[in-house]
C-alpha cells in the first residue's frame, strides 16, 4: 500500500522534513524565497492527501475541486484568509493553523515596531551612513515618548494580550476593543474595555491586532483616522486588508495622524514605489512578525504534527474549521 502523499509549498527545516518523510511520501517546492506558482500548486494538489501551505498560497474552490484525495491543509500561519473555509468544510477537508507558538515573538516585533516608529529609528539609522551628523541639536530627531502614554489595542486575542503585557512594562494606560470583553486581561494588566470610537479618540498609539474578516476589511478607513489624535501613531502587524491604505496615506500627508509602523500590506510583497514607503513618517517591515528561527521552526513542527494526526485518523491539534 502506497504512503499518503504530502505536498509542501516552501522548503522547511531538515528535522521537520525527516519526520514527515518517515511516514509519508513527501514532495516540496524547492525554493525558499519564491512562492509556488499556481499551475504547480493545482497539479500537485490533484494527488495530495495533505498540503502544507503558506499565506501566499490561494487554497480556493478551484483547488478543492481538483484535489479529490485531500484530507487536510496545514497553513503555516495563524491567519487563514488565503483559504476558502466554507468550501473546505463542504468537501470535508480539515484546515489547521499555527496559533500560540508565535504569540510572544509577534508581540515582541509589534512593540519593537511601535518603539522604532515613535523614536524615529528609521530616520536615525540613516544619519551616520549619510554623514549628516554634524552637531548636537535639542530637537534633532526628537520623537515621542512611549512610557506613560495610552495604547489602544484593537483585537485582544492572544497576541493582543501579549502586546498589552509589554505595554504594562512601560507604564502605559491600556485600552482595548474586542468582540468580547476579556476580564482576565483587565484584571492582570489593568486594561480597560472601550468602544472602537473611544479607543481611536483616546489612544496615543493605536495598535491593530485584529484578524482579516468581512467585518474588519478596511476597518481603518478615512473616518477612523480622522477620529484619532493628530499626534497618534498607528501600528499594524495583523493583516494589510484591515487598512484602507489610500486613507492612511492621506491621513499622514494631511497631518491627521503623526506616523505609522507597518509590518503588513494589502498586496504583498511591496517595493519602494509603494506610496506609503515614500513618507518619512512610515516605518515599514517586510511581514516579519513571527520571524525568529525558534518560532518559525515551532510553526513548522505544529503544521507537520497536524498533518500527521489527520492522516493517521486522529483529531488535529489546532483546527480552524
Amino acid at each position: 500500500m502506497s504512503k499518503p502523499y504530502v505536498y509542501i509549498t516552501r522548503k522547511l527545516s531538515e528535522h521537520v522534513m525527516d519526520t514527515l518523510e518517515k511516514h509519508f511520501s513527501v514532495e516540496v517546492w524547492p525554493y525558499e524565497d519564491k512562492p509556488v506558482d499556481r499551475e504547480t500548486l493545482l497539479e500537485k494538489s490533484k494527488k495530495a492527501d495533505a498540503l502544507l501551505t503558506m499565506l501566499t498560497d490561494q487554497v480556493d474552490q478551484e483547488l478543492f475541486d481538483q484535489a479529490e484525495n485531500l484530507k487536510v491543509v496545514a497553513n503555516l500561519a495563524v491567519g487563514y484568509d488565503n483559504i476558502d473555509l466554507q468550501y473546505a468544510k463542504s468537501r470535508n477537508v480539515t484546515i489547521t493553523n499555527t496559533p500560540d507558538v508565535l504569540t510572544d515573538t509577534t508581540a515582541d516585533l509589534t512593540f519593537g515596531l511601535l518603539l522604532a516608529t515613535a523614536r524615529r529609528m528609521k530616520e536615525a539609522l540613516q544619519v551616520i551612513p549619510n554623514n549628516e551628523w554634524t552637531t548636537w541639536s535639542p530637537y534633532m530627531l526628537a520623537g515621542a515618548d512611549v512610557h506613560h502614554k495610552t495604547i489602544g489595542i484593537v483585537g485582544m486575542g492572544q497576541i493582543g494580550e501579549a502586546v498589552a503585557k509589554r505595554a504594562s512594562g512601560f507604564d502605559m494606560k491600556i485600552l482595548y476593543h474586542n468582540r468580547s470583553r476579556k476580564k482576565e486581561a483587565e484584571e492582570k494588566m489593568g486594561a480597560t474595555y472601550v468602544s472602537f470610537e473611544e479607543l481611536l479618540q483616546e489612544a496615543d498609539y493605536v495598535v491593530c491586532m485584529t484578524p482579516l474578516t468581512e467585518e474588519t476589511k478596511d476597518l481603518f478607513n478615512k473616518e477612523a483616522f480622522q477620529k484619532m489624535k493628530s499626534s497618534a501613531i498607528f501600528i499594524n502587524t495583523s493583516r494589510g486588508g484591515v487598512v484602507d491604505e489610500q486613507a492612511l496615506e492621506q491621513a499622514l500627508v494631511n497631518g491627521e495622524i503623526e506616523a505609522c509602523g507597518l509590518d503588513v500590506f494589502k498586496n504583498e510583497p511591496i517595493d519602494q514605489s509603494h506610496p506609503l514607503i515614500k513618507l518619512d513618517q512610515v516605518t515599514a517591515f517586510p511581514h516579519i512578525g513571527s520571524s525568529s528561527v525558534e518560532t518559525r521552526e515551532k510553526m513548522m513542527e505544529l503544521a507537520a504534527d497536524n498533518i500527521t494526526h489527520v492522516l493517521n485518523g486522529k483529531d488535529p491539534l489546532t483546527p480552524v474549521n
